[in-house]
């Protein structure tokens, strides 16, 4: 599978710590590069923000799946994530 960020993820992103943006960027390659990477996700009730999210130490990566690539539409910590 492939991995998109959409310009508002992008910016969550840059805006995280460095450190923290390395932990994500090897864990969304980790995700990808499985076979159904969507057993480790969880799928959201509410799907007005996406379909599914990723659980990433204290943040959340709220994401679609269309054909074979993972949309990461948005990041953000736990407690501010929905």
């Amino acid at each position: 599978m492939e991995v998109r960020f959409t310009y508002t993820a992008r910016d969550d992103l840059r805006r995280l710590p460095y450190n923290v943006q390395k932990r994500i960027a090897k864990k969304m390659r980790f995700y990808a590069a499985q076979k159904d990477p969507l057993r480790f996700a969880k799928r959201l009730v509410d799907s007005r923000e996406g379909e599914f999210r990723f659980r990433i130490g204290e943040y959340r990566v709220v994401f679609d799946v269309a054909r074979d690539t993972i949309f990461v539409l948005k990041i953000s910590k736990r407690d501010r994530a929905y």
